[in-house]
C-alpha cells in the first residue's frame, strides 16, 4: 500500500471544518434571534438546512466514486463558503432558506455535507481492515476536539467583542465571517489530494441503485435505523441545547461556549475509548450498549433542579455519547464492497440528515410553548433507546471481516 499525504490532509480538513461548525453553532440561534427571526422560524430554517443538505449530499456522495472523490469534496467546500457568505449578508428569511437548502451550514456543530462520507471512503481505501476502526476513532476524536475548541472560541469571542462595544449582531457576523473563510481554506487543501483516495473498479453490468449493488439491502436497513436515531438527535441539536440553557438558566454565550467545549472534549475521548471496547465485544454491541446509558442521562438533564447539576449530567452524557460513532462508521464501511463505500456512507448519512431535518422545527414549536419547553429531551432520549434495541435485534449476527 503506497504511503501518501492523503491521510494527514483528510485529518486536517476534518479539524478545520469541525472547528468552524463548533465556532458557529453556539451563536447561530442567538444571531438569528438578533436579526429578527422567531423561535419557530429558526427551527424551520434549520429544517430546511438539513433537508437541503440531505438532497444535495445524496446526489454528490452516490456519484462520488464515479465522478471523483476529490472533486466532490471541493464542491462541498465551496457550498460551505457560499452558505457562510449569504448568512453573513442578509437576514431575509426567504434568502436564508434558499441558502440553507443549497449551501452547507451546520446548526448543530455536527458534521454536515458530503465530507464525512467521502473522506471516510477515501480513508478506507488507504487503510487495512484491522486499522479502520482505530483510525476512524482518531478521526472522530480530532473532530470532537476541534468542535470543542471552536465552540469555546466562538462563544467567548462573541462575548468579548460585545464587551468591547460591538453590537451583538456585529459580533455574531464576525463569527460567520470565520465560518466562510474556513470553507475556502478546506477547498484549497482538498486540491492537494492524490488519486490514491479514488476507487479503481472495473466496469460492471450490475444495476446500481444510488450507487449500490450487492450491499443494497444491508445499507437500506441501516439507513432506516440511522434515520430514526438522527430524527431523535435533531430534536436537541447543539444550538438548541445552547438556547435551552440560555432561557432556562440565563447562561451567556461565553459560558455556553465553555460548556460545549467540555462536552465535545469528552465526546471525542469517548470515541477513542470505543476502539478497545469494540475489539473485545464487537462493533454492534459497542454501538448499542454504550448508547443506551447516554440516552438515559439525556432524559435526566431537564429534570435537574440547578444549573451545575444540569451541566454535570450533560457532560456525563457526552462522556459516553460518541462511542457509537466510529464503530457505526467502521461497520458501514466493513459490510459493503470497496466501490460502494462512498455511496453507502452517503446513503446512510443522508438518511440521518433526512431524519434530523424533520425534527428541529418541532423543537422550535415546543420551545415556544412553556409547558413543552423541555419535552425535546425526553422524546429524543426515548426514541434513541428504541433505535438501539431495533439495531441490535437486526444486526447483532452480521459480522464485519475483522470479527469473523
Amino acid at each position: 500500500m503506497p504511503i501518501t499525504l492523503d491521510t494527514p490532509l483528510l485529518f486536517t480538513t476534518r479539524i478545520i471544518r469541525m472547528f468552524c461548525y463548533g465556532f458557529l453553532s453556539v451563536v447561530l440561534v442567538l444571531y438569528l434571534s438578533e436579526v429578527g427571526l422567531t423561535e419557530q422560524q429558526a427551527g424551520l430554517l434549520f429544517t430546511f438546512t438539513l433537508a437541503g443538505d440531505a438532497g444535495i449530499s445524496l446526489w454528490l456522495t452516490t456519484h462520488a466514486d464515479g465522478f471523483g472523490r476529490k472533486k466532490t469534496l471541493i464542491i462541498g467546500a465551496l457550498l460551505m463558503l457560499g452558505a457562510g457568505i449569504i448568512f453573513l449578508m442578509t437576514n431575509n428569511i426567504v434568502v436564508l432558506m434558499i441558502a440553507a437548502i443549497i449551501g452547507v451550514i451546520s446548526p448543530s456543530g455536527n458534521e454536515i455535507g458530503p465530507f464525512l462520507s467521502v473522506e471516510q471512503a477515501g480513508l478506507s481505501q488507504l487503510l487495512p481492515d484491522k486499522l479502520r476502526t482505530k483510525v476512524f476513532a482518531w478521526y472522530n476524536l480530532a473532530g470532537s476536539f476541534s468542535t470543542a475548541l471552536g465552540a469555546l472560541t466562538g462563544g467567548w469571542l462573541a462575548q468579548w467583542l460585545q464587551s468591547a462595544g460591538w453590537s451583538a449582531v456585529d459580533a455574531y457576523r464576525y463569527i460567520l465571517t470565520g465560518y466562510a473563510i474556513g470553507g475556502l481554506l478546506i477547498a484549497i487543501i482538498f486540491l492537494q489530494l492524490s488519486p490514491a483516495i479514488e476507487v479503481h473498479s472495473q466496469a460492471s453490468e450490475t444495476k446500481k441503485v444510488l450507487g449500490l449493488h450487492q450491499s443494497r439491502n444491508v445499507v437500506f436497513k441501516l439507513s432506516a435505523f440511522f434515520a430514526l436515531d438522527a430524527f431523535a438527535g435533531g430534536l436537541i441539536v447543539q444550538s438548541m441545547i445552547a438556547y435551552w440553557f440560555h432561557v432556562k438558566f440565563g447562561v451567556d454565550s461565553g459560558i455556553l461556549g465553555s460548556i460545549f467545549f467540555g462536552a465535545n472534549i469528552l465526546a471525542g475521548i469517548s470515541s477513542l475509548l470505543a476502539v478497545k471496547v469494540a475489539e473485545k465485544f464487537g462493533l454492534i454491541n459497542t454501538m448499542v450498549f454504550t448508547h443506551i446509558p447516554s440516552n438515559i442521562l439525556l432524559i435526566l438533564v431537564p429534570l435537574m433542579p440547578s444549573l451545575p447539576l444540569a451541566i454535570g449530567i450533560l457532560l456525563l452524557r457526552f462522556s459516553i455519547s460518541q462511542m457509537d460513532v466510529p464503530t457505526r462508521q467502521s461497520y458501514t464501511m466493513a459490510v459493503v464492497a470497496p466501490d460502494e463505500r462512498s455511496a453507502a456512507a452517503g446513503v446512510t448519512a443522508i438518511a440521518r440528515s433526512v431524519g434530523a431535518s424533520l425534527s428541529p422545527a418541532l423543537t422550535g414549536i415546543m420551545f415556544s410553548i412553556p409547558a413543552l419547553f423541555s419535552a425535546p429531551f425526553f422524546i429524543c432520549g426515548g426514541l434513541k433507546i428504541v433505535y438501539d434495541l431495533l439495531l441490535w435485534r437486526e444486526f447483532s449476527q452480521v459480522k464485519p471481516p475483522e470479527e469473523k
